[in-house]
Parts: structure tokens; sequence; C-alpha cells
């Protein structure tokens, strides 16, 4: 192996790292994480799309308010992320992943909601780190009381 390959090689390993970073801090940020304007940086690229269970939001303020208000019907959380498919096309990547998600409803002691679905993330290189540009959460199943959602939350709404 030349040296030009080898670097291509540990260019395309430090990016799979990377974005595999990203996304298991994000989820770890949903449970203990603060959700503020920092946050949202942290994560999305300002025009970020994201398509929730909840309606699909533009913009990385959107995402933090809908985010924000989505977590706030929970008093504790635990989401993990799962068998990531990580393609990397120079500053542009995809993620794919399994999603299960558990939440204790707020207000509640043994009102338990989980989740189960197919997580996808189109990702961008900026001048802070990888980004995600776009993302989507297809939930496949669920398992117990769901959350009374606002009307704002409707799953056909748009914002």
């Amino acid at each position: 192996m030349d040296t030009e390959e080898a670097r291509r090689q540990l260019r395309h390993l430090t990016d799979r790292a990377e974005i595999t970073d990203l996304l298991n801090r994000y989820l770890h940020s949903l449970d203990h994480g603060v959700l503020d304007e920092e946050w949202a940086r942290a994560f999305h690229t300002e025009d970020v799309t994201a398509e929730m269970p909840v309606g699909t939001v533009h913009g990385r303020d959107a995402v933090l308010d809908r985010v924000r208000k989505g977590m706030a019907l929970f008093d504790r959380t635990a989401h993990f992320g799962t068998n990531n498919v990580i393609e990397v096309d120079g500053d542009r990547a995809t993620a794919r992943g399994a999603q299960l998600s558990t939440h204790v409803l707020a207000g509640s002691t043994d009102d338990v909601f989980v989740s189960a679905g197919h997580a996808e993330a189109e990702l961008v290189r900026t001048a802070d780190g990888w980004r995600i540009s776009a993302t989507a959460l297809r939930i496949v199943w669920t398992q117990g009381t769901p959350p009374r959602l606002p009307e704002e939350f409707a799953p056909a709404a748009a914002v």
C-alpha cells in the first residue's frame, strides 16, 4: 500500500469514527443534555430538515423547538442507536441504523412508552466537523402508553 492510499483509508476511518461519535452523542444528549442553541449547533446544520414521528420541521431553530417540546413530554428517557451503516463520499455522508427509545411519561412513575424504528441521516463536513443536514426517524413498532401530544404535534402537521 502506498502512502496516498494509506492516507485515504485513514481519512475514511476517521470520518466514520467522527460520524459514529456524533450520532452517539446526539442520542446521549436527548437523555442527559441541555437542549439549547449550543446543542442545536453541535449537531445540526442551519438548514437541517428533520422528519420525526410528530411531523417534519425545517431549520435548526425549528428542530431545537420540536425536540425540546417533545422531550418535555417525558420525565426520563433512554435512547439506543445501533447497527449504523455509514457511507462517506468526500464531504457528504449517509448513516442508517436502528433506534430503540424508552420513555417514562411526564408526571408518571410507571407509564412507559417504547418505540423502535429506523434512523437515517445525511451529514456534511463543516468547518466545525460533521453535522446532520437531514434526518428521518421511521417508527416500526411501539409498546405501552403513548404520550398525550399537543395539537401542534399532529403527525400530519408540517412546520
